[in-house]
C-alpha cells in the first residue's frame, strides 16, 4: 500500500508543474466514474461529474462501461467549455490510460478540452 502511496505522490507532483492549468481528475470504482475538474491555486473543486447522477444514470444500462465513460468525460468537457475553461491536465491517479479512463479523456477532448 506504501508503494501505491508513493506512485500517487510522484504522479501528483508532476502535474502540479503545470499549476496555471485546472486538473481534470479521474477515479473509477466497480459501479461508478467519477471526474472532477480541480483548481491547484484554489485548493477548490470547480466542477464534478458521475455517473451516479440522475441525468447520467437515466441514459445508460449499467454505470460501469466505456459508453458511460464516454458520457461522464464529454459532460465534464461540455461543463468546462461552457465555463471558458479549455486547457487542463489530465490527472488518471495511478491507473493505466486504457478502456475507461481513456474514453473519458477522448470524449472531453471531443468536447473541446486540451490536455
Amino acid at each position: 500500500m506504501k508503494g501505491q502511496d508513493n506512485t500517487e505522490k510522484k504522479i501528483r507532483n508532476n502535474n502540479k508543474t503545470s499549476y496555471l492549468r485546472h486538473r481534470l481528475c479521474v477515479t473509477k470504482s466497480n459501479q461508478h466514474i467519477y471526474a472532477q475538474v480541480i483548481s491547484d491555486t484554489e485548493s477548490k473543486t470547480l466542477y464534478s461529474c458521475s455517473t451516479i447522477e440522475y441525468k447520467i444514470r437515466s441514459q445508460l444500462k449499467t454505470t460501469s462501461n466505456c459508453k458511460a465513460a464516454s458520457i461522464v468525460g464529454y459532460t465534464i468537457g461540455m461543463k468546462c467549455v461552457e465555463s471558458g475553461i479549455v486547457d487542463i491536465v489530465f490527472d488518471k491517479r495511478d491507473k493505466p490510460y486504457h478502456g475507461k479512463i481513456q474514453a473519458v479523456a477522448d470524449a472531453a477532448r471531443k468536447a473541446g478540452l486540451n490536455f
